[in-house]
């Protein structure tokens, strides 16, 4: 089938996308996998026609709520940025963290953006995911002192230049916020 021109079915589009989500788990060590389990269970043809369709679902609904509440203009500025060329993305963002992770009833939203500022400061290659996400963090109720020992704390298990980059972030975000002068 090399060269050939045919589009593939919603199946075999499905079952390519569980494959590469599960590469992507294994290479990377993180979350991607129960992302390739979402796609795997879905039962709806994954194609570019359906996603006015997918945005009425409750798992929709409840994740887009949960994205205002925590990130408000800046989340929506991020799903906005997709629209237009990967609205899958957009909705899958939408869906998986805020829908279904972020939802769930254990965690408090504040405990959650602490966690969420600690993974993407460790990540060290996230930095506007981060800077979202501080700002998540003070709109939860996190304070800038806060925000700032979680960034240094992961000085220890990430390293001095991951924390700096964060660090950085955090005083982008405060100076935009005008918490303090930059």
């Amino acid at each position: 089938m090399a060269g050939s021109s045919r589009k593939p079915n919603s199946a075999a589009r499905r079952e390519f996308l569980y494959a590469a989500g599960l590469l992507t788990a294994v290479a990377l060590g993180h979350g991607a996998l129960p992302g390739c389990i979402s796609i795997r269970k879905r039962e709806q043809p994954m194609n570019d026609n359906d996603n006015d369709n997918d945005n009425d679902s409750e798992r929709f609904k409840r994740g887009w709520e949960k994205l205002r509440e925590i990130d408000g203009d800046a989340g929506e500025k991020v799903i906005e940025s997709l629209k237009n060329i990967a609205p899958d993305l957009a909705r899958y963002t939408i869906e998986f963290p805020f829908g279904d992770i972020y939802s769930r009833p254990q965690l408090d939203l504040r405990s959650r953006e602490i966690a969420t500022v600690a993974a993407l400061t460790a990540m060290g290659n996230a930095t506007p995911q981060l800077k979202v996400h501080i700002h998540g963090a003070l709109n939860v109720g996190c304070t800038p002192q806060e925000v700032v020992e979680v960034i240094i704390q992961m000085a220890v298990y990430a390293g001095f230049p991951a924390a700096l980059n964060g660090a950085f972030a955090a005083r982008e975000v405060f100076a935009e916020r005008g918490m303090i002068e930059d």
